[in-house]
């Protein structure tokens, strides 16, 4: 279709010519539909219309517009001659994501700007990029190294494409905890006090995160930035100990705040901050976040500095009662409140939307009542990054139409929306949260059971989790997920391929999730022809479809982040693959009388965890891979200070 813009359009052709090629469009001087772009005359609402072969898109803000333009276009492409007029307010300030780029997987150029291409087209006006050390830092050669940190340059270019839109990105940094991948590299080891921990009160430690700020901040137009703070329960516990003594953690945490937000103020950045410390630190025990009943002490909100964003997260409540009374805890504070909730793509292969949709609509109503004016969708990469950040797309879809609806979005709605934004059907998104909500789980998984990644890596001859999902069927689950995913595959669709690994997941998990257990079974039964069977047939047919698993993984990896990280994943496949052909090889010398016993199908199966389906938390929840492979040692840290 061809477009002629009218109006102030200049600022705009840059975003609409890299939208040009998704929506079908060019735009030209001499012919095509006229589109008047106009100033709406309110900097949250935007109004689009059609009648007589003509359209408009009244805006105020850049963003906006673009959101409009795919307004216009999904209506014109359902009923093509029909006048309409369309008009939202904006009901937040700034929307959008976080990306978790921190855990393996940093994303490339390209694929951020296809995710920004997507965020633009949904209207979301606002992108933070967590970095902990995947940014360079001048004379910090140790900083990200081989971690595939962004340069200069490479962030620059990334403000820039988002600028086209007029999406504000922004650094989201670490500046007290969460350094263990900086820290543990032994020539910086001056700077830590504990595994994760900075060194506070050491003034080689307050150069370094002035040199931190200047290099996270200067390629962005933003002035603003995160400065984390968040999980820091072990400062003051390490080296600070040893060189200063016993001090309360809120004097510490107080003392390191004022300094960093001093280097902040300095160059004239506008700070947020992760909320949690003080919550925790307030609370009966010092160390719970959701407690109801925490009050923070006058003492308290009198040090906490007032032009410091607080951003209160919250990824697991599925009840507006819980964001009112969080919200109140908060509110002592004082300065301005942010909400940041999540969509689940961590820790699995799928994405857990029956969670995250579900607290996300709560979250959000509640967060337009409260008057909260920013929120973010955070997307975290925890334990290697197995997840999609572009499977997530349907979580941020729903952000999207939260932010230009007072009331809840009809889901008919948002399905349609993602539907033109992404080319890709809500009901094959919603697929994805079928790889861990299984037979057994709570329901929407509430309980974020993970068996998708456990039953992947999980050992057949030590069977870890075998009795937490003994007598769900879920074999046959996976086998019916497979053809599911498969019959809502869209040939062609940009997007497509993020269906390809978790289609292939499901290849590997129907024939391995109940293996243990029937090894088990055979063992007991010392039923020798179905032990031999299973090593010379069923592993082999498993170790093939996740060599398939593996290659279709490493090039959707390839398409998305950087190469570095992905050397994480191929060692974890190439474990499942050796432990593999190590089962068939036992199994064989058992099966035919070359060892009389096999220890490891003689030990007794027990639950992994307090977190399975007998106590109604579903099917299990696992947060490490090395957990999940073996329950023996990996690594042995003599001295980790």
């Amino acid at each position: 279709m061809k477009l002629r813009l009218a109006g102030d359009a200049a600022d705009l052709l840059p975003g609409v010519a890299a939208l040009s090629a998704e929506l079908g469009i060019a735009v030209s001087e001499g012919e095509g539909m006229l589109v008047r772009a106009e100033a709406s005359g309110d900097l949250m609402s935007l109004e689009v219309g059609f009648a007589n072969g003509e359209a408009y898109i009244r805006y105020g803000r850049k963003h906006q517009f673009f959101r409009g333009l795919g307004l216009l276009l999904e209506r014109l492409g359902a009923r093509p001659d029909e006048p309409f007029d369309l008009r939202e307010m904006q009901q937040f300030d700034r929307i959008g994501p976080m990306f978790d780029l921190s855990r393996n997987g940093v994303l490339t150029q390209a694929a951020f700007e296809r995710l920004l291409n997507k965020m633009a087209l949904m209207g979301l006006n606002s992108v933070m990029l967590y970095m902990e050390d995947t940014y360079a830092v001048e004379g910090e050669p140790y900083f990200g190294y081989m971690r595939g940190r962004y340069t200069q340059a490479e962030l620059k270019a990334i403000d820039d494409y988002a600028d086209r839109f007029g999406i504000e990105a922004f650094p989201s940094i670490q500046t007290l905890a969460h350094l263990e991948e900086f820290l543990k590299w032994e020539p910086v080891k001056h700077y830590r006090d504990t595994k994760g921990a900075l060194l506070v009160g050491d003034g080689r430690t307050d150069a370094l995160i002035e040199r931190m700020i200047d290099a996270a901040s200067a390629p962005f137009r933003s002035r603003r930035i995160h400065i984390g703070m968040d999980e820091a329960e072990e400062l003051g516990r390490g080296k600070y100990l040893d060189r200063f003594g016993y001090a309360d953690r809120f004097d510490i945490m107080a003392a390191h705040l004022d300094q960093v937000l001093a280097a902040v103020r300095s160059r004239g950045l506008e700070p947020m901050m992760w909320s949690d410390m003080f919550l925790k630190l307030a609370s009966a025990n010092g160390s719970e976040y959701y407690d109801a009943d925490t009050a923070i002490p006058e003492e308290m909100a009198r040090r906490i500095p007032q032009d410091v964003s607080m951003v209160y997260w919250d990824y697991v409540h599925p009840d507006e009662a819980d964001y009112e009374r969080q919200i109140a805890n908060h509110r002592p504070l004082g300065g301005k409140l942010v909400f940041a909730g999540a969509v689940w793509i961590f820790n699995t292969f799928g994405v857990n939307y029956g969670l995250s949709l579900k607290a996300s609509d709560a979250a959000l109503q509640v967060c337009k009542r409260e008057g909260i004016r920013e929120a973010y969708a955070t997307m975290w990469g925890d334990d290697g990054n197995e997840g999609n950040p572009f499977a997530a797309l349907l979580g941020l879809q729903l952000y999207a139409e939260h932010a230009y609806s007072a009331d809840k979005p009809e889901w008919s709605r948002v399905a349609a929306r993602a539907k033109f934004c992404t080319g890709i059907d809500a009901e094959a998104f919603l697929l994805l949260k079928d790889l861990d909500e299984v037979p057994g789980s709570e329901p929407d998984n509430c309980m974020q059971s993970n068996p998708s990644k456990f039953l992947l890596y999980q050992d057949v001859l030590l069977g870890l989790f075998d009795r937490q999902i003994e007598g769900l069927g879920l074999n046959a689950h996976y086998a019916r997920l497979e053809e599911r995913i498969r019959r809502h595959r869209t040939p062609g669709a940009a997007l497509d391929d993020l269906l390809e690994v978790p289609q292939r997941l499901c290849a590997v998990l129907k024939r391995k999730s109940e293996l243990g257990i029937a090894l088990k079974r055979a063992y007991d039964a010392k039923d020798y022809d179905a032990l031999q069977h299973a090593a010379v047939e069923t592993l082999p047919a498993i170790a093939e479809s996740v060599r398939e698993l593996r290659d279709a993984h490493r090039t959707q990896w390839l398409r998305m982040f950087k190469p570095f990280g992905w050397e994480v994943l191929d060692i974890r496949y190439g474990g499942v693959l050796s432990r593999l052909d190590s089962a068939a090889r036992r199994l064989s010398d058992f099966a035919l009388g070359r060892v009389d016993r096999l220890e490891e199908l003689e030990q007794e199966r027990l639950v992994y965890s307090s977190a399975n389906r007998f106590n109604k938390r579903g099917v299990g929840w696992c947060s490490y891979y090395y957990r999940m492979a073996s329950p023996n040692v990996f690594y042995h840290v003599v001295n980790p200070f």
